[in-house]
């Protein structure tokens, strides 16, 4: 019943309340002229007696009326709201009942959703936390966003299906993944298509490159000896640089590769380096010798970026591609390892047959080569930042890697069984004196397999026996 009906019926109530009022108003006049008319007639006695018995029954009619008349407007109006409450219950209950059928069948749908689709609560949050920051400058993407999209790619791709809040979500992923791989970020997945040319291959091809022009020298000069110079410059600012001009000057897909792209790498590479050498007439301890220089020389990003007439907007890109966060991300590209996975072993392994440990002891600063195999290892650490991290040392001398160990309490003597990953030293003269370094791969059926630089003047993998008596001792980093 609504308000208006129960305040219609309450002024009709009052109404009948005043109605009733009257009655006894005119009932108490009348007493009043009969009481005028006795008193004429009788003693003061009956007077007396008269006005006692009148007054008491106007009191007690009244009384009367007056209570029956509030019981009745309050049973009325009890009824009248325990009536207005049922309909009131039987509505809300309705509407509870209906939401719940709604709850259900909203929730079934979702898990249906979920089991066809089969994307994880957490592929979805880590996917809608991409931002993307100031489109006209730069789009900064962090290495767990992006492998978050890779992983939500592998996951959705095939799992399109028709309408709902799902497909909406699929197309923004797609779309995002779309933007980064058009971006200056796409040079993070340049190695890893199948059947397509690879950022890695493009390297090592055009590191082979540089080899047979330093074969070249050495076969047409007359020499007795011969020692390299090297300031080569670094892969990943050579690649950042190609990312950053290539998507600017033909605003195109980064991601793929083919063979114009790959000369245009070429040609950045050797926009950066220079090959030149002499040859000097030298007395040593055996006479005067004709020593053959090689020297690798290279400009600086700075220097390109210059000549290549860089933008504001690109400089701030390619320092961004080079920023500390992203060299796992530039291991992966450059070595071809898992994209946003790969480890010290991976690294070491992705370098297994180079010769001569020029990248590694030039990387750690030496113009002239040295015994190189703690470079390698410190140069394999270097390019997951586990360098500047503190979690291994920067050390060309095997000692000083084992002092490094020691103080930090990371150390284990030999009996030991390592984890892959562990740096392992080792004792060729057994004689307490350390000789030579390598990172563990694994081990397996009592043998320690390693990857080793300065092998035979090689990268190469080996094995030993957990007890082998050439084992030093361990340097275990926590990574």
């Amino acid at each position: 019943m609504s308000k208006i009906k129960l305040k219609n019926e309450l002024k009709r109530d009052i109404k009948s309340i005043d109605r009733i009022c009257n009655e006894v108003y005119n009932q108490k006049e009348k007493n009043i002229n009969t009481k005028e008319s006795v008193e004429g007639k009788t003693s003061n006695n009956v007077l007396t007696t008269g006005k006692i018995l009148t007054e008491e029954m106007i009191r007690n009619n009244y009384d009367r009326l007056n209570k029956s008349l509030k019981e009745k407007i309050q049973s009325k109006i009890k009824n009248k709201l325990f009536k207005e409450k049922s309909i009131i219950t039987k509505q809300a209950k309705k509407s509870i009942k209906n939401t719940k059928r709604e709850i259900k069948t909203t929730k079934i749908a979702i898990e249906k959703t979920e089991k066809t689709v089969k994307v994880s609560a957490k592929t979805i949050s880590e996917i809608v936390k991409v931002s993307i920051k100031g489109i006209k400058e730069t789009i900064r993407i962090t290495i767990e966003i992006i492998k978050a999209l890779i992983e939500a790619l592998k996951s959705l791709i095939g799992a399109i299906v028709s309408g709902g809040w799902v497909s909406v979500i699929i197309i923004v992923v797609i779309a995002l993944i779309g933007i980064i791989c058009s971006s200056v970020y796409g040079i993070f997945f340049s190695s890893e298509k199948e059947n397509e040319i690879k950022m890695s291959s493009i390297v090592k091809e055009i590191n082979g490159n540089l080899a047979d022009r330093i074969t070249e020298i050495q076969n047409i000069n007359s020499y007795d000896e011969y020692r390299i110079k090297s300031n080569r410059a670094e892969w990943k600012e050579i690649l950042a640089i190609y990312s950053v001009k290539n998507s600017k000057d033909n605003n195109e897909d980064i991601m793929s590769l083919n063979e114009e792209k790959k000369e245009i790498i070429k040609k950045i590479f050797w926009d950066f380096n220079s090959i030149s050498s002499y040859v000097n007439e030298e007395t040593t301890d055996n006479g005067t010798n004709k020593i053959l220089y090689i020297v690798s020389s290279s400009k600086t990003k700075e220097e390109i970026m210059t000549q290549y007439s860089f933008s504001k907007e690109q400089i701030n890109q390619v320092n961004e591609l080079l920023s500390n966060e992203y060299s796992a991300m530039w291991a992966s590209v450059i070595h071809g390892t898992p994209l946003g996975t790969p480890d010290i072993v991976e690294i070491a392994l992705s370098q297994e047959g180079t010769k001569g440990g020029e990248p590694y002891w030039r990387w750690y600063g030496f113009d002239e080569r040295i015994e190189w195999c703690a470079c390698f290892v410190s140069w394999a650490a270097d390019q997951l930042g586990l360098i500047e991290a503190n979690v291994i040392p920067k050390f060309a001398v095997c000692q000083d890697g084992i002092d490094w160990f020691k103080a930090m309490g990371e150390w284990q003597e030999k009996g030991y069984i390592p984890n892959p990953g562990d740096i392992i030293f080792f004792d060729w003269e057994v004689d307490d004196s350390v000789s030579h370094v390598g990172i563990v791969e694994k081990v397996e059926g009592g043998k320690i397999y390693t990857i080793e630089g300065n092998s035979g003047d090689d990268v190469k993998r080996q094995k030993y026996s957990i007890d082998s008596k050439y084992i030093y001792g361990y340097g275990v980093p926590i990574y």
